[in-house]
């Protein structure tokens, strides 16, 4: 079968690598792709068609008879994407505009939860920079802040001090850093993260394989947020009773909210969770896969990604089966992200690599590797414990050259 993989970064780079091994494949098209998917395999054709160009990816899905879509990005899905295949009459995993909406705003998503009683923060919601500040002051720091809207993950704030919280809020508030917006803000939970991602349909809810996301920029976990800067799978401090209960008490009851509250949700629910003192909790709900998670989960996967995918829109509960070793990716990214990239600057030692790549950010110029975005690369490391794994990812790491782009050194770290 043919099947439409929407996207152009890492996170479509390895859903369509995963996807072209399954035999269900025939060809494998990424709207719009890039030199690297190109290049990848046999079965993967880029094309020149943007992702939030719907009416043109529906003329070529039913041009070239697309059996079925894959949508990677969050924009895309909120401008109503997969409503429009639907509508004609073209087999969609991916959310409606109405429940990706769970992604889209924030206000609406801690609505659903309080509503539901699904464990989250307690929050306050505002669109006034001084209302939001006298707020602040009266809870005291640590405190987080986040803009109600896409911010292509860079829209939380983890403010230590009272300094930290109002430079936030004149951001978002006054400085409209993201937007016309509000902001959400919340109380500090501690404790570690996990990310866990699952295939719905319906009532169905098949968890994935846990991961953890390392989202600041620089090691310790200092510096902004950013959209990811490495991850890992398996995630030893979170145990198989945790991942169950947030199964039970977060996952499962969500699909259920957006269900009776008329938005129906087909496609990739992620929780960011958190394992607080009080059990799972909610961090932010998104509606696509995770990025980079996606780059070490679906490696691991060792079952075939179309056949569940396909499996879940016939109402059937896929049969997921993984490997037991672990998987780790290191991103390196352009000098100055996350508020600025560089692009032109080339990348040396790509072909000594033998591990896996995931090109985030990279194009293909007078046949070398040149930098083209934020994170450029995403370098997959494998092995029998967490440790192996992490050094085989920066043995790799260390063969390529660039000026450009940095990375951390402590993904994995326990």
């Amino acid at each position: 079968m043919n099947i439409l993989v929407v996207g152009r970064g890492g996170r479509e780079h390895a859903i369509a690598w995963k996807l072209a091994q399954s035999p269900l494949a025939t060809r494998i098209y990424v709207a719009p792709g890039s030199d690297a998917m190109n290049l990848s395999h046999y079965t993967i054709t880029s094309l020149a068609i943007d992702e939030n160009d719907n009416e043109q990816l529906i003329k070529f899905a039913l041009t070239y008879n697309i059996r079925l879509v894959v949508i990677g990005p969050e924009t895309a899905l909120l401008n109503g994407l997969a409503d429009d295949f639907a509508a004609n009459g073209i087999r969609v995993f991916g959310p409606s505009k109405a429940a990706a909406l769970i992604e889209g705003s924030k206000q609406f998503a801690k609505e659903l939860m309080l509503k539901h009683k699904i464990p989250t923060a307690e929050y306050s919601i505002f669109d006034d920079y001084d209302n939001a500040l006298a707020y602040v002051k009266q809870k005291g720091a640590p405190i987080v802040i986040k803009y109600d809207g896409l911010a292509a993950g860079k829209g939380v704030v983890v403010a230590k001090n009272l300094e930290e919280a109002g430079q936030a809020l004149a951001e978002m508030l006054r400085d409209k850093k993201f937007g016309n917006g509000k902001v959400v803000i919340e109380e500090f939970l501690e404790g570690p993260e996990f990310s866990l991602m699952a295939l719905v349909n319906g009532e169905i809810v098949a968890p994935l394989a846990i991961a953890q996301d390392h989202k600041r920029a620089y090691n310790d976990d200092l510096g902004p947020n950013t959209g990811g800067m490495g991850a890992y799978t398996p995630v030893p401090t979170i145990s198989a009773e945790t991942v169950q209960i947030a199964v039970d008490t977060i996952m499962k009851p969500t699909v259920k909210a957006l269900s009776n509250e008329k938005r129906p949700f087909t496609g990739i629910l992620y929780g960011g969770l958190m394992l607080t003192a009080d059990g799972p909790k909610v961090i932010e709900f998104n509606a696509r896969f995770g990025d980079p998670e996606t780059e070490v989960v679906l490696p691991r996967m060792k079952s075939d990604l179309l056949k569940h995918i396909l499996d879940i829109l016939n109402d059937i509960e896929p049969q997921i089966e993984w490997h037991d070793d672990f998987f780790l990716g290191v991103v390196l990214a352009s000098a100055g992200y996350p508020e600025s990239s560089t692009k032109g600057a080339e990348i040396r030692g790509l072909e000594k690599v033998e591990n896996l790549i995931f090109h985030m950010g990279t194009k293909m110029e007078e046949e070398k590797w040149v930098t083209n975005g934020g994170r450029v690369l995403f370098v997959v490391g494998r092995g029998k414990t967490l440790e192996t794994a992490q050094l085989n990812a920066y043995s790799a790491v260390d063969q390529i050259d660039c000026d450009k782009l940095f990375f951390r050194s402590d993904i994995g770290n326990q």
